[in-house]
């Protein structure tokens, strides 16, 4: 069984002791609260803030408007699995546990995603070291019953929600997860509005402790879904063309649909930050709202239509920026500035190491995060990553690095040597990545091709082609 003493024994074994007594000299309520909203498949230009005109969004905008925006935040991945297990364990997914979508079929029959590691240490385990109250609420994608990685063993108090991905496709499923139940709802229950209510409580019961709430709806994700006469003005609005049905289900008003999902997600979004207000929390709570992945064109959505990757290149399962750079906003009243707009260069696996760094916990030395707490306050150090790195195992094997100058290189059919591609771009002059500069600067490509490689290290669960054992 894994604990947080295997963590303190590394790093006291490498010579670094963690901040165990300032920490505990601090009273644990003078921490703020933490809560995480993660939605689904969301694009960058799906958002007022971000510049969406046809899709309203008010209380995401507000966050934005009262916090900080991030323009250049990226997610772990381009899918959804592995972009989650980087924000959880601090780590790219050149190193990271969990480096794409894998189902294991389960005891029940049914398949879910490959569970993370038992030694894999997440940030809710840290937390939990400063005596946070701790709860997953919607999606987790990172292992299924009765596995290694079920959430309330990755140092979850309470979960309710999704264990897998494929059943998160459907938003009447068949059953939901809460702590260690299956708790079946038999197609009836509209189930966005049941995760929202479990967050909604777990905030409401909120006792002493402070606490980290990680919000993971499934919107908008397809199916798309609304309940019955609820596309509100989005109704008539489109010249919709239905979408027939595939590996999605079949939905007449496709862009109608899309559009109030995302407008349902905003309002709930607006329902966590009144609720934390209402009951005079705001000024010691951390708000963060993000998107696992750049935005899909499934199940009948037209990204197009609504500019959802904004002025980017590329959807869900690319790595042009379109498929990972994501919305970021972080609303702290007490120490973030209202309306503020960061440029800082960060990814996911930042966020565990910001919290480290928040709650004064030492860094486990396998995270490749770098804090961004400074970023937030206006004080302190803030240091830079001398680059960020994506891998991707779908679509013939696909690898991004990007230069903290922003100079990026993609490597495209990492799996097929004699189709292998080397694409680069000067986001700063290109940030569309319209212009492949590799003919131009060699050299560039060069040094970069070698960081890429230096970035991986082999994994025996999600391999190359060149790395699989015969």
């Amino acid at each position: 069984m894994k604990t947080i003493d295997k963590y303190i024994l590394l790093t006291m074994s490498l010579g670094v002791v963690p901040n165990i007594i300032s920490a505990q000299g601090e009273k644990e309520n003078s921490l703020p609260n933490v809560i995480y909203i993660m939605a689904d498949d969301l694009g960058i230009g799906d958002l007022g803030c971000y510049g969406q005109r046809i899709i309203q969004t008010p209380g995401i905008d507000n966050l934005a408007a009262t916090g900080m925006r991030f323009a250049q935040h990226y997610t772990g991945c381009t899918v959804s699995a592995p972009s989650r297990c980087c924000l959880m364990t601090g780590k790219h997914t050149g190193h990271s546990f969990i480096r794409g979508n894998k189902g294991v079929k389960a005891s029940d029959g049914y398949s879910y995603d490959y569970p993370l590691a038992d030694d894999e240490i997440t940030v809710a385990e840290i937390l939990k070291k400063r005596n946070y109250a701790t709860a997953c609420i919607g999606k987790w994608g990172l292992g299924g019953p009765k596995s290694e990685g079920y959430p309330t063993k990755q140092g979850f108090d309470y979960f309710f929600g999704y264990l897998g991905q494929g059943n998160a496709h459907r938003y009447y499923p068949a059953f939901l997860f809460e702590n260690e139940k299956k708790i079946m709802l038999n197609g009836e229950k509209y189930s966005h509005d049941l995760i929202i209510e479990k967050a909604l409580s777990f905030i409401e019961k909120k006792s002493d402790k402070p606490f980290f709430l990680y919000l993971a709806p499934t919107l908008p994700h397809p199916d798309l879904v609304v309940p019955s006469g609820e596309l509100g003005e989005y109704d008539g609005m489109f010249d919709e063309k239905p979408y027939l049905g595939k590996d999605y289900t079949p939905q007449s008003k496709p862009r109608a649909t899309y559009a109030a999902m995302v407008s349902r997600l905003d309002r709930d979004v607006q329902r966590v930050v009144d609720l934390v207000e209402k009951k005079g929390l705001s000024n010691n709570t951390i708000i963060i709202f993000t998107s696992d992945n750049g935005v899909h064109k499934e199940g009948g959505h037209d990204p197009e239509v609504f500019d959802s990757n904004s002025a980017f290149r590329g959807y869900k399962r690319d790595l042009y920026e379109g498929g990972i750079r994501t919305p970021f906003i972080i609303r702290w009243p007490a120490k973030v500035k209202k309306g503020s707009v960061s440029y800082h260069i960060s990814a996911f696996w930042d966020f565990l190491p910001t919290m480290c760094d928040l709650i004064g916990e030492q860094v486990p030395v396998t995270v490749d995060g770098i804090s961004f707490l400074p970023e937030l306050t206006g004080q302190g150090e803030l240091l830079k990553h001398d680059y960020l790195y994506w891998e991707f195992h779908e679509q013939g094997g696909k690898q991004a690095i990007l230069l903290n100058d922003n100079w990026k290189l993609i490597k495209l059919q990492v799996n097929n040597p004699q189709k292998t591609k080397l694409e680069l771009y000067n986001l700063n002059s290109d940030p569309s990545e319209q212009m492949n500069v590799s003919k131009q600067y060699p050299e560039k490509v060069r040094i970069l091709n070698d960081l890429l490689q230096k970035a991986h290290k082999t994994s025996v669960i999600f391999p190359f082609a060149h790395e699989k054992k015969e």
